[in-house]
């Protein structure tokens, strides 16, 4: 058996320190992981800021609907496959036009096509989305967050099948923002794709039915250009809004669907309390 070294004799040289680039490839490994996030936002500023909305306003939507309507009789399933594709595409680069684009699905296959196209895109849509945002800036985003997020994002993970669907239910939290906040809080995938399902669907049919009856939406447009002619206004083609699909009535119900899921939440936490 070897002698122990005497404390004058130097011991065993430590192994070498790892040199900066080893240090740093971790840190440089999770900012590339977010790069397709920051494309995504890039690219969804850019066709924001280009105007791309324009071409889903009302008027142009319904001036175009002899045509909409004659290329849906050549090919109903063509027809019905690009719709969904661009349904998909819309959601994913964050557009705010999913009213828009439920009511025309509503119009050009009808309120039960129609809708059926609108939730199955927008959900496949929304779990890109969520994807892209779990995998790119979830752990990074929460491993830098206070402890204040830490416990916000725990919390909602608990009750996340009941959150997701208030989010969807209540017409007032943009799109993007109900696809990325469930990303970053850790939420399951499964958990968030049925909730976002369940939670999209009562909207999904109103807008369907009324893109259904959109002769009415017709007859109101020029209804409401001819007042403002009358009244000498400078902005007569925009007269019509989505004011004339969203109404108060259509709002308090989805008020209405949102607090009943938020009931399991309450009751959880009040059985929760101590007495």
């Amino acid at each position: 058996m070897s002698a122990p070294p005497r404390p004058d004799e130097p011991g065993p040289e430590p192994c070498p320190a790892a040199g900066p680039e080893a240090v740093a490839a971790p840190a440089w490994r999770g900012w590339l992981r977010v790069l397709p996030l920051v494309a995504l936002v890039a690219l969804s500023l850019g066709l924001l800021f280009g105007g791309i909305t324009r071409w889903f306003s009302v008027d142009l939507l319904l001036s175009s609907r002899a045509y909409a309507k004659a290329w849906v009789a050549e090919g109903f399933w063509r027809a019905y496959a690009c719709a969904y594709l661009a349904y998909v595409g819309t959601v994913i680069v964050s557009l705010p036009v999913s009213v828009v684009m439920t009511t025309l699905c509503g119009f050009l296959f009808g309120p039960v096509y129609g809708a059926l196209v609108s939730i199955s895109a927008a959900t496949t849509g929304a779990v890109i989305v969520f994807s892209i945002g779990r995998t790119a800036a979830g752990e990074v985003l929460l491993r830098r967050a206070g402890s204040r997020l830490s416990r916000l994002a725990e919390g909602f993970r608990r009750d996340a099948f009941s959150y997701v669907m208030v989010l969807r239910l209540l017409p007032v939290f943009p799109f993007w923002m109900t696809n990325l906040a469930p990303a970053i809080f850790g939420v399951r995938l499964r958990t968030f794709a049925l909730a976002t399902l369940i939670g999209i669907s009562p909207g999904a049919f109103i807008y369907a039915s009324a893109g259904a009856g959109v002769e009415t939406v017709v007859a109101a447009h020029q209804a409401a250009k001819e007042a403002c002619v009358v009244a000498g206004g400078v902005a007569c083609d925009a007269a019509l809004s989505l004011r004339a699909v969203v109404t108060p009535q259509l709002v308090a119900t989805l008020l209405g669907l949102g607090v009943l899921a938020l009931l399991p939440v309450a009751w959880r936490r009040w059985r929760g309390r101590p007495r």
